[in-house]
Parts: C-alpha cells; structure tokens; sequence
C-alpha cells in the first residue's frame, strides 16, 4: 500500500483542531470572525485535500484489502482487543470525498450565511466537530469505533438543530433528534453484542471473513442481527417510524440542514449496511424487509411534500424519500446503486438546501423587521424571484432536474439503476415489482413537487411585498460560488456510474468490487437485456416529464396569495399538510403516556414512595429508631449496667453451650 494513505489520520485530525480552535476563540475572542472563517473553513478544505492524496495512493495499490491504521490499542480485554483503528478501503474512500468535499463547500457558504450571527466562533466549532464524528465513523476500522462517530454526530445534530437554543422550538427539535435517534441506537449496540457473541470479534476484517462459518444463510442469528442493525439505520437515516425527528430539523441554520440531510449523518444508515454487505447477503429475508421499509418510505415522504409550505420543509421530506430510495437499492443488494444516489444526492440535495438558504437569506433582509420570521421560509410568500436572483434561481433548476430524473443529469442515472435492479429481481420474485412500482410512483412525485418548490418560489407573481422586493437581491459570491460548484456535481455527477448499455460503463460498481465482492457469491445476477434497459431509462424519462409536466399544467402560481391571507386546508390537502397527523399520534400514544408513566408513577411512586420514602427516608428513620432504643439503655444507674453486663454474658454462654 503506497506510503500516502498512511496520511489518513490526518484526515480526522484536522477538522478535531478546528473544533478546539474555534471552541477556545468562541470563549476568548468571539468577535474575531475572519479568523474563525479562516481556521472552520481551511481545516476543511485540507482535510479535502488529504483525502485526494489518500484516495489517488489507494487507487494506485495492487492489491484490494484494506488499509487498516491502528493509532493505539483502545479496550484490550482478554479475547476482545479493541483497537482506535482505521480502515481506508473503496467504500470509505467514495464517503471521504463527500463528506469532505461537500462539507467543505457547505462551510464556505456558512461564512455569508452566518456572518451576523452572535455565536459565530460556537456554529464553526460544532461544524467541525461534526465533521470529525462523521469521518471517524466511516473510517472505524470495527464496530466501537463507528459506533463512537454514529453517537457523535447524534450529538452534534442535537447541538446544531438546537443551534438557536433561546426559542423552545428549536431546542425542542434538537432533543427530538437526539431522542430517536437514541431509539435507533439500542438497536446497533444489540446488533453488536451478537455479532461478538457468534464471532467473537468485532472487527469488520475479521467479523466478515468469519460470517460464512459463524452463520446459517436466512437463520435466525444472522436476521436478527441485520435486522438490529437496521434499526440503528432507520433511527439515523429517517425511515419509517422514526423518520418525524428530520423535518424538525430544520430548525437549525440552513447550512446545518444542507450537512446532516445531504452529505454526513442521514446517510450513515445506508452506509452500514453497504458496509455489512456481507451479513446483509446472508439474510435475504432483512434485505426485503430493507428494501420494502425504502420503497414505503419513498413513497410517504413523497405524498407529504405535495402540500408543505415551508421550502425547507419540502426539502426535508424530499430527503426521506431520496434515502428510501438508498434503502431500497442497498435492501436488493445493489450495493453500488445505493451508493451511487448517496453520492449523486450529496451534490443536488446539497445545492437544494443552499439554494433555499440563499432564498432565506435574502427574504430575512428584505423583511427585516416589518415580517413574522417564518415568512422568510413560506413558499406562499415569494414567487418572481428568478428575477431579482438570476443565478440561484439557475443552480436550482439544475438541482431541480437531477432529483427529478431529467435525462443524463446525475438523478437520473442513479435513481434509474435502483428501479432497474428491483424490475430486475421481480423476474424471480413478484415482491420486487412492488418496490419497483412503489420507486416509480415516487419518481413521478418526487418530480411534481420539485417543480411546484421552484414554480412558486421563483417564477409568477412576486408576493414578498412592493417595499420588500426593493431589498431583494443575489447573495453574495461567498454563498453563491458553492452553489456553482455543486451544480456541475448535480449535472455531470451521473458520469462515475454509468448504465452498461453506454460506453464506460460500471466506474463506481468496478471501484467498490473490492468491498463488496465477498457478498457476490451469495446474490444472484442481475440480468436486463440491452433492450430493456434502454426501456426502462425511456420510462424513466417518461415518468420524470409527466411529473414535471403535470406541476406546470395542474399549479397556477399567479393565482397564489401570501400566507396571511391563504384560506385554510381541508380534505386530503390538510392530513397532507399535517402529516398525516403522525406527530400527533406518537405525541397521544406514546408521549404522553410516557410523560404520565415518568411523573405519576416513577418518580412519585417508585422516586418518591419506595426509593426516597421507604429506602432512603425509611432507612433513616428505622436507624433513628434504633438509636432511641439505644438511649434507653443509657441511665446513668452503674448498677443497671452491671445487672445487663451479666445478663448479656449468661446468655452468650447459654448459646455457646448448646
């Protein structure tokens, strides 16, 4: 292995220094803002920079094994040695670029973003703390040490969705997340107790290579264990039934939601089980239970995006929907697909929510202070912007067509490859054609309220206000030129993994091989002729258009009043709009009776009663008790002591002698 990937280290390391940096000037000098720009972004970009060097020397090795760096032996306990190790391998690789390149650019939009805000050094600190959760838990060479990232980066999204901690409702979201996410995690820690109970490691070299003699292929060990592990997946990724905590999280600052919802914490879920390959090709039975879990989410997600207002709201549900999508190609075995959309959303999903803040950006400085805050954020309330923002309204449309599915742009590729495997494997089971159906009908959606965000938001009537369109204007390049970027990601994104009917086909699948060869032998092929794969791209197409066409033709723009004036929801466009009223249900149903469980009867019965009452209090006062007794004996009278001394000896000798 080339001496350059020994730099992994240096990977993790330098967005650590960050956080410490800006940790130590938001306490010290928190108005040095160029300072804290320079030090958040630059530990970033170098970090960036590094994984290049990695990434181009593992790309030049021979051989396909992993790099594993062990920095220091970390819990060494009898038969369990646990080592702080990284693995550098194919797959860690493709989500070192992202994370660090896609992060990277969300930092420098960050700098115009969060320019007047109090905290500044404190958001950059967070930020970088993020990052290297993030990157130590797609580098854990073994289970603990993913497993410190995956809490890590639950923590940072509880700090960062809480950012502006000072209104309820924002730390209110940040504790929803870090809550189920929680639920989520119980999951993973079980998933890993088994897996050292039957293999008696928890390294992924070694877990992997022992899997074929640990387990029975479809037995019950083996499902279990996926299955665990899956719902550490669906807690951190989002998926049905613990999905509600990610639209909350836009309570956080824009660039917050553009770094966990495109490029860092949502993705994890998919990443484990694309790393887990190999576990998850010996239980065909959790890959369809993975699969259905994505399609259904797709699906749902989709049909909520319709009818939200709030832009950031519509991107939220779009990236659950997108992460079914994951689930479903990464449940079928199509480890490559899967991996393809996470990195093709990154770039699109990325731009969305960037463009959206540079929307929100400039609304809050037009409204100022004659508007509520949320209006900033209500689609109801824009309309005619591409004319006073000409290049965020272009990067979005680009953004716009990659997700919907627009022929050649990055969506289109990938999302295509997921709904072609599931057609694929429905020749040999009808369940597939039901993910395949259920992928396709999310397509369409996926393409109609995509279109209706940039209809509303951009195009028709202006509805922001004569005074308010007068300050309207274009962010600035800080924040636009990150934009740009992605949006050539957006476009030319697809080109890593292209269909095998076309030349150059397979990069991505032909790169990831290494890391996902062992699960080979135990998938079958998927087999499409070159004719029906072209049909297949030509429905997709098909799809993507009368998706796009139909919000063009069924939306009128020009007809839409601001929100203060919009006439409630009724019918199906209310449950949309409320979500099917699933907060509602988990807030009746388990919240509440949670909240009555904890106050009436753990802590005023058991807390109070038996804990404080009878142990503690009860306690004290059975030893006051006894020490009263103990005074009675006390008289003063020298007689009474002797008469007691002698009763005391006769009855211990007494009891000596029998």
């Amino acid at each position: 292995m080339p001496s350059t990937v020994s730099l992994i280290w240096l990977v993790v390391l330098l967005p650590f220094l960050g956080f410490l940096a800006n940790g130590w000037l938001s306490f010290f000098r928190p108005d040095a803002k160029r300072l804290v720009s320079g030090i958040g972004v630059g530990v970033l970009v170098a970090s960036f920079l590094v994984t290049l060097i990695v990434v181009s020397g593992l790309a030049g090795a021979a051989e396909g094994a992993p790099y594993i760096q062990t920095l220091w032996s970390w819990m060494p306990s009898g038969e369990l040695q646990i080592g702080l190790s990284l693995q550098v391998d194919q797959l860690s690789a493709v989500m070192l670029l992202v994370v660090t390149g896609v992060g990277a650019l969300i930092h420098v939009f960050s700098i115009g973003y969060m320019r007047d805000d109090d905290s500044y050094p404190r958001y950059f600190a967070f930020l970088n703390l993020f990052v290297f959760f993030m990157l130590l838990l797609v580098l854990g060479a073994n289970f603990p040490v993913l497993f410190i990232g995956w809490e890590g980066v639950g923590l940072c999204s509880y700090l960062l969705i809480g950012y502006w901690y000072s209104e309820e409702a924002n730390a209110s979201a940040g504790k929803k997340a870090f809550i189920m996410n929680r639920i989520g995690d119980f999951g993973l820690l079980i998933a890993m107790f088994m897996i050292y109970r039957s293999t008696g490691s928890l390294n992924f070299v070694e877990v992997f290579a022992s899997a074929p003699s640990a387990f029975v292929i479809n037995g019950p060990t083996i499902t279990l264990i996926t299955l665990f592990l899956f719902l550490g997946c669906v807690g951190k990724s989002a998926q049905i039934p613990l999905y509600t905590w990610l639209p909350d999280a836009m309570a956080g600052p824009t660039p917050v939601s553009a770094l966990i919802h495109a490029a860092t914490m949502v993705t994890a879920g998919v990443y484990l089980i694309a790393r887990t390959n190999v576990l998850y090709a010996m239980a065909p039975f959790s890959g369809a239970v993975v699969a259905l879990t994505g399609a259904a989410t797709a699906l749902f997600a989709a049909t909520i995006a319709l009818k939200q207002w709030d832009i950031k709201k519509v991107l939220a549900y779009s990236t659950i929907s997108q992460l079914g999508y994951m689930f479903m190609a990464v449940g079928m075995g199509a480890y490559a697909a899967g991996v393809f959309h996470l990195v093709t959303h990154a770039f699109f999903k990325a731009l969305l929510f960037l463009g959206s803040g540079s929307v929100i950006y400039g609304l809050h400085h037009a409204y100022h202070q004659t508007h509520n805050e949320d209006d900033a954020q209500d689609m109801r309330n824009m309309g005619g912007l591409s004319r006073m923002m000409p290049w965020t309204t272009g990067v979005m449309w680009i953004a716009t067509a990659a997700i919907a599915g627009a022929p050649f742009l990055s969506g289109f590729f990938s999302k295509d490859q997921i709904l072609a495997v599931a057609f694929a494997r429905g020749q040999d089971a009808t369940v597939f054609y039901v993910i395949w159906a259920l992928g396709a009908v999310a397509a369409l959606l996926t393409a109609f309220y995509m279109t209706r965000l940039m209809l509303y938001t951009f195009h028709g009537l202006n509805r922001t206000g004569a005074e308010e369109l007068q300050h309207l204007r274009e962010a600035p390049w800080i924040m636009t030129a990150p934009l740009v970027v992605l949006a050539v990601g957006a476009f030319f994104g697809g080109l890593i993994n292209l269909p095998h009917v076309l030349p150059g086909a397979g990069g991505l699948e032909h790169w990831l091989e290494p890391a996902t060869e062992a699960s080979a032998q135990y998938l079958a092929e998927v087999h499409l002729s070159a004719g029906l794969e072209w049909g297949l791209m030509g429905l997709a197409t098909v799809i993507a258009a009368a998706g796009v066409f139909g919000a063009w033709r069924l939306l009128d723009s020009d007809s839409l009043v601001p929100a203060s004036e919009a006439p409630e929801e009724t019918g199906i466009q209310k449950i949309l709009l409320r979500k099917y009223y699933v907060d509602e249900l988990y807030d009746t149903y388990i919240v509440r009776p949670t909240a009555w469980l904890s106050q009436r009867v753990l802590w005023r019965i058991v807390d109070d009663g038996v804990i404080d009452g009878a142990a503690v209090n009860g306690l004290a006062k059975v030893t006051q008790f006894l020490g009263w007794v103990g005074t009675r004996f006390q008289t003063g009278n020298l007689g009474t002591y002797v008469i007691l001394f002698v009763v005391g000896a006769l009855w211990l000798l007494s009891a000596t002698l029998r």
